[in-house]
C-alpha cells in the first residue's frame, strides 16, 4: 500500500527532471572549469548522452541510480507498490542502455558512466572528487571503450 494518493505520487514523479539534473550539473561545471568541452545531449550521438566531448569521441551519461538499476547501490531499492510496473520499466532501462552501449561500441566511441551515488560522494569528500576526476582523465586519454565510476 502506498503512503500517499496516486494523484500526489503522479505530482512527485512528474517532477522529476530528465535532463539538466543536479548530478549533471554538478559534472558539467567540473569538466568546464578544468578545460573540458562538451555537447550536451547530441542528438548526433547514439543515446543522446548527457554529454559528448568530440575531442575525445567520448560520451558521458549520469546516470541516476534508481532508474538504470545500479547493482549493489542502496539507491537502487524496489518500490513496494505496483512492483511488476516498476520491475518492467527497470528493465526496459536496463535493456535500453545495453543496446546504447553496443550501438556506441560499434560505433568505437567510448562510454563513461558516472553513478549518482558518486557525485554525491564526490560533493561530500574533495579527496575522492579529486581521486575521479584523475581517473576521468585518465580514461579520456585512453584506449579503453568503456568504465564506470
Amino acid at each position: 500500500m502506498d503512503i500517499v494518493t496516486v494523484e500526489q505520487r503522479s505530482r512527485n514523479m512528474s517532477a522529476i527532471k530528465s535532463v539538466n539534473t543536479r548530478p549533471e550539473l554538478y559534472i558539467r561545471k567540473m569538466l568546464f572549469s578544468k578545460g573540458y568541452r562538451y555537447s550536451i545531449n547530441s542528438k548526433k550521438v547514439p543515446g543522446h548522452p548527457d554529454l559528448y566531448l568530440r575531442k575525445y569521441n567520448t560520451v558521458i551519461f549520469v546516470h541516476g541510480c534508481f532508474w538504470h538499476r545500479h547493482e549493489g547501490c542502496r539507491y537502487a531499492y524496489m518500490p513496494k507498490s505496483r512492483v511488476e510496473f516498476w520491475q518492467k520499466k527497470f528493465n526496459d532501462n536496463i535493456k535500453r542502455d545495453c543496446i546504447v552501449r553496443e550501438e556506441l561500441k560499434s560505433k568505437n566511441i567510448k562510454c563513461l558512466i558516472i553513478w549518482e551515488c558518486s557525485i554525491k560522494q564526490m560533493k561530500k569528500n574533495t579527496e575522492f572528487r579529486d581521486e575521479v576526476f584523475c581517473i576521468i582523465t585518465e580514461f579520456l586519454k585512453s584506449r579503453e571503450l568503456y568504465i564506470e565510476i
